[in-house]
């Protein structure tokens, strides 16, 4: 272990001898190999339905857009439900539409009656042709289009806590008529 030299400026229980013995901690910790990739769980689907979007228009920031959440379902492996209606898709158009930031919020009632809070914001890049019939509410092949999302959940109760402490991603699929979700766990 090399040991780096105390400085007569140094007093030992200071803040820079302090800083001195946090140096010679990190000078020996050598990242000699890339650690293991999570793996996903997949934890459910949504088809969430909407209405016409609510145009704010051009802001100094881009184009913003609101899309109500209407309701919808859900269904997978870890729970069931459906997606209460109230909820909203704040969106944020860029580059002449082929860029969009979404930030939607609504809630799920699981069959349990439990509730769960959803915050899902998401990145969708596809062509400009492509980006204006997605604008006109026009179907667009998915594969032709960029959809991925990073869904927080939180919820009260008790048996689906582990929701709170665990993070998600997801990928996504615009429809004319809503949006089709697939929530994966990160472990």
């Amino acid at each position: 272990m090399a040991l780096r030299p105390m400085f007569r400026a140094e007093v030992p229980g200071s803040v820079d001898s302090l800083r001195g013995a946090q140096a010679c901690e990190l000078e020996n910790f050598n990242m000699r190999q890339t650690l293991p990739a999570p793996t996903l769980e997949h934890l459910c689907d949504l088809a969430v339905t909407i209405a016409a979007p609510v145009e704010v228009g051009d802001t100094p920031s881009g184009l913003r857009r609101m899309i109500p959440i209407t309701g919808g379902s859900v269904s997978g492996p870890q729970f069931n439900g459906r997606v209460l209606p109230g909820g909203a898709d704040f969106q944020l158009i860029l580059n002449d539409g082929t860029q969009a930031h979404l930030d939607a919020r609504y809630v799920i009632e699981l069959d349990d009656g439990s509730r769960v809070w959803v915050h899902n914001t998401a990145l969708r890049v596809a062509s400009a042709e492509n980006a204006r019939r997605i604008m006109r509410g026009e179907k667009v092949d998915p594969d032709a289009v960029y959809f991925r999302c990073q869904p927080q959940l939180e919820t009260a109760a008790a048996p689906w806590a582990w929701l709170n402490d665990s993070q998600f991603i997801g990928t996504g699929q615009r429809a004319p008529d809503g949006v089709y979700l697939s929530f994966y766990r990160v472990r």
